[in-house]
């Protein structure tokens, strides 16, 4: 599994940054098995890093799982460790998928981030990794473009 103990089932400290947060795995019980995984961020925050305010996001994440699922429990201690991380939309969007890219090994992963607006722009950022398998169904991420989210 982890090299460290995994962080669900005890009390665990909000990591101080994206770089110090614990990623925690765990086996896939299916790796012969197609199939996808979401995870939903709808709360995500982070620091623009020029002027220090909050910025918004909602983060949606689909993989198909190779030999390794995403621990949710650190999951959520991840995202949260970005609240006092100043970074801009696109980085925080990518380094967030390039890392789970490389912890988990999936067939596919996509991110999609959809940033409320800053200075009256909305931007929204789209990664993935992998090929999508030939018979597996991807949903849409189901976020609207932009309307006054």
């Amino acid at each position: 599994m982890t090299e460290t103990p995994l962080q669900l089932g005890q009390s665990s400290a909000l990591p101080d940054s994206p770089e110090s947060a614990q990623l925690d795995r765990v086996p896939n019980p299916h790796p012969d098995t197609d199939y996808l995984a979401r995870f939903t961020v709808p709360e995500f925050t982070s620091l623009c890093p020029v002027t220090g305010q909050p910025d918004f996001a909602i983060l949606v994440i689909d993989y198909a799982p190779g030999p390794w699922l995403v621990e949710s429990k650190s999951l959520k201690l991840y995202m949260h460790s970005f609240r006092n991380h100043g970074a801009f939309h696109e980085d925080c969007t990518v380094a967030i998928g390039k890392r789970l890219a490389s912890l988990l090994e999936p067939r596919y992963l996509r991110i999609g981030g959809y940033w409320y607006p800053r200075g009256g722009i909305p931007i929204d950022v789209f990664w993935q990794a992998g090929e999508l398998p030939k018979n597996l169904w991807l949903p849409d991420q189901g976020v609207a473009p932009y309307r006054a989210r």
